[in-house]
């Protein structure tokens, strides 16, 4: 029925002698207008139910509520369970438990307060859900007194938190350093019943990891192996991975090794990082006999395996060994990436082959796996063989392939142009660089304003530099000094003092150099006084 005609109706019969509105009455037309969001209405129904002198149940209120809360009206819903409390009808503890959960919801939990302990006066108490709900929320608020005083009266009534809250607590506890008190916890949650499971352990070794108290992170993974007759890989991974990237690739070594005699499958990206860690170490021996053992439990090396140990032989100049693995790659039909082949193209380059890495360059190119990884690579290696010429003719390919270059690209041969003295080579290069919306870096920008400045452009210097600033680059005083001195050799000293002044303002401290120049050029336009 549409609300206007249903309230209509409802003060037509409410107009007729002798007639009164009973509980279905009220019950029908409060749905009609809060389904229909006619809270003006409703108040004047709301406003004659209290003239009218109805005692109203406590089934009306709670349609009022929760009618309330569904049109995000909390403020009219929580003004609604105080009239409900206060009035003469009975209120039970699922009305608080209901009401309360609403207050959680929306992040009222100074009102929760209020409420929870208005409940407990009057001998009520939260259902273990919504008790595990409000503790969830007071982690979110960082509120550890309240929750503290929760769990205080949730053991009075023999009571505990769901595992997934009690999980989150515990999670709050770690996050905050809280470890020994996250253990107090766990083993209070145990004594009344409420086992850890697989993430209450997980959940602890990640907050050992963190805080790099790694022996007592392997004592929970050992007595968690023991209790549970399969672990997931979320778990060990949470350990080894944590162990490995401290250095600490022995313990993760036994953590694996305890799984394996317990029959547990173990994942290749755990595999994989005990394989690096001893990579990391120098110790590739117990890298390769890993791979071994990693056959062994049924378990084929991956393109990260493999990629692993390419890195660690290219890092150490064993580019035969690194090529022959990669061979051993194709055959085992795992196919070389193009991070393989960019790890042989680093070590090719920092042992200064640079024509096989050239060559290998050519043959990425045609497989499909060259990127600006690459690219950057064998640039930045020619151009610190002061090979510019080979250098921009790679670039010039990249360009017709569609492969276009990054800022590290331009940096890297402007650079090495302005090195080698091919200063029109490295000017077109910035302008190439400014055209396609790059952003050059502090240094770049500085080393343009430096050289305009000693090829008397001090015009075009002034411009880039007014750029480097509009680009929210800060100049730093390198920046500041090229330009002063550019402006001081024109004889443009009162631009200089200026930019001076804007440096200090901008706190940027001037140095030694900065003073030399100011006063050099002070000098030279006879201001000597002033100086």
């Amino acid at each position: 029925m549409d609300s206007n005609v249903a309230f209509s109706f409802f003060m037509w019969a409410e107009s007729q002698f002798g007639y009164k509105h009973i509980y279905f009455t009220y019950k029908s037309i409060i749905s009609i207008l809060l389904r229909d969001r006619k809270l003006e209405l409703l108040a004047d129904v709301l406003w004659r139910i209290q003239e009218s002198r109805f005692l109203m149940h406590r089934s009306l209120y709670r349609v009022l509520i929760s009618g309330y809360v569904k049109l995000g009206e909390v403020d009219l819903a929580i003004q609604t369970f105080d009239q409900m409390v206060a009035s003469d009808c009975v209120v039970f503890a699922v009305d608080y438990n209901r009401f309360i959960g609403v207050l959680i919801k929306e992040n009222h939990f100074d009102l929760v307060k209020k409420y929870y302990l208005r409940m407990m006066k009057e001998g009520f108490s939260l259902s273990t859900f919504t008790y595990s709900r409000l503790i969830s929320g007071l982690c979110q608020k960082n509120d550890l007194d309240f929750m503290h005083y929760l769990l205080l009266d949730m053991y009075e009534i023999g009571i505990v938190p769901d595992s997934w809250a009690c999980n989150i607590y515990l999670n709050y506890l770690c996050k905050e350093n809280k470890l020994d008190l996250a253990l107090k916890v766990m083993d209070e949650m145990s004594e009344r019943g409420r086992e850890p499971d697989m993430v209450t352990y997980t959940t602890l070794i990640n907050g050992f990891c963190k805080v790099k108290r790694f022996q007592k992170a392997t004592e929970v993974w050992n007595y968690m192996i023991e209790i549970f007759p399969s672990v997931d890989e979320v778990a060990c991974g949470t350990l080894v991975f944590s162990l490995c990237s401290h250095k600490k690739v022995d313990l993760a070594y036994d953590a694996v090794m305890k799984m394996a005699k317990k029959k547990i499958q173990v994942s290749a990206s755990i595999y994989n990082a005990l394989i690096s860690g001893f990579c990391r170490a120098g110790s590739v021996d117990k890298a390769t006999a890993m791979v071994v053992f990693m056959r062994q439990n049924g378990l084929k090396p991956d393109a990260v395996t493999y990629n692993i140990l390419v890195n660690y032989f290219c890092d150490k100049l064993m580019l035969d060994k690194a090529s022959r693995l990669v061979k051993r790659m194709k055959k085992s039909g795992v196919e070389p990436d193009a991070y393989s082949y960019n790890q042989l193209l680093k070590g090719l380059c920092r042992a200064n082959q640079l024509d096989q890495a050239y060559a290998m360059v050519t043959k990425m190119q045609t497989a499909g796996l060259c990127n600006m990884v690459s690219c950057n690579t064998i640039i930045g290696a020619l151009c610190k063989a002061n090979r510019i010429g080979a250098a921009y003719k790679l670039f010039r390919e990249m360009v017709e392939k569609d492969l276009l270059p990054d800022i590290v690209t331009y940096n890297t041969l402007i650079h090495g142009s302005f090195r080698k003295g091919f200063l029109d080579l490295a000017e077109e290069l910035f302008e190439q660089l400014v055209r396609h919306g790059l952003v050059p870096d502090v240094i770049l920008y500085t080393t343009m304003v430096d050289h305009l400045c000693k090829t008397g452009r001090i015009d075009r210097a002034l411009n880039i530099f007014h750029d480097m600033k509009a680009n929210s680059v800060a100049p730093d005083v390198i920046s500041y000094n090229a330009l002063i001195g550019g402006l001081c050799k024109e004889f443009k000293v009162r631009k200089a003092m200026d930019l001076y002044e804007e440096m200090v303002g901008n706190g940027c401290h001037p140095d030694e150099v900065t003073y030399k120049l100011v006063i050099g050029g002070l000098i030279r336009e006879a201001k000597i006084q002033m100086a």
